[in-house]
């Protein structure tokens, strides 16, 4: 796929694809830009690679061509760039963001419709971040266990997981609002029309209309299913790449194997929709 110089090649069969050929360090034409929206919504996850540093500025104005910006409900922004959510774990860090298989922020009533984070410092080794297709982990259940599905909505809390999270970076329990939200199961994707799980182990507490004990054992089966090998992919970062990733229908972790070495970086969150 080519419009201009912009190159896009698929990363792996089932999800990703690498992107060169375009400066995000500078605005980008209507024509690039309607290049990587289609890119996007085809590969859920668009790894721009060959890029130069981009200022918090650019990368404000870059994120808003997709949409208003999100505003994190617990994570310390950028000084004089409350739009900007900084990514960065070094010898003295307590935890990483990402650990843990997720979609960012589900537990808000309007989840993110995707994410953009280019990284300035990496480990020497390690750091690598892995995606996982939620069209697919759908599309492999069973007509019956869909139907099933299809049915049911479920809780997404976050009170345990941002609870003290960053305090070591000056965020205070009393700054902190925890939100949660009820969403369907299985959404489906607003521009694709593609139907996908939406359940992570971070988040997801809770199947409305089921016990304690119906609701954990699906859960569990559902949160294993979604994290298997064949939906998987991972990255390996290089400097200042860009990585545009679709809540909607990826999960994502970060994998920190990389202590006590540094990783930092940039990302701004765009706003999404109430899923269905």
């Amino acid at each position: 796929m080519e419009d201009n110089s912009i190159k896009i090649r698929p990363f792996c069969p089932n999800l990703g694809a690498i992107v060169t050929g375009v400066d995000l360090s500078k605005q980008i034409s209507a024509s690039e830009f309607k290049s990587i929206k289609k890119a996007f919504l085809k590969y859920q996850v668009l790894f721009f690679q060959n890029q130069k540093e981009i200022s918090p500025e650019v990368q404000i104005k870059l994120g808003k061509r997709f949409g208003d910006l999100h505003s994190h409900p617990a994570a310390p922004t950028m000084e004089g760039y409350p739009e900007i959510f900084e990514i960065h774990a070094h010898k003295n860090s307590k935890i990483a963001n990402g650990e843990f298989w997720h979609s960012d922020v589900s537990c808000d009533n309007n989840p993110p419709l995707g994410t953009m984070l280019q990284l300035h410092i990496l480990p020497q080794s390690g750091g690598d971040t892995m995606f996982s297709n939620m069209n697919q982990a759908y599309e492999k259940l069973s007509d019956t266990f869909k139907d099933f599905l299809g049915n049911l909505k479920a809780v997404h809390e976050s009170e345990h997981v941002y609870k003290s999270r960053y305090s070591d970076r000056g965020v205070e329990n009393s700054d902190i609002t925890y939100p949660h939200a009820i969403h369907p199961i299985v959404r489906t994707h607003p521009e694709t029309n593609k139907k996908s799980l939406f359940v992570n182990r971070t988040f997801t507490t809770q199947i409305l209309g089921l016990s304690e004990f119906e609701s954990k054992n699906i859960l569990d089966f559902l949160f294993n299913h979604c994290e298997s090998l064949e939906f998987q992919i991972r990255y390996k970062w290089n400097r200042n790449d860009m990585v545009f990733w679709d809540n909607r229908c990826a999960m994502h972790r970060a994998i920190w194997d990389y202590w006590p070495m540094e990783r930092k970086g940039r990302r701004v969150t765009i706003k999404g929709d109430k899923p269905w």
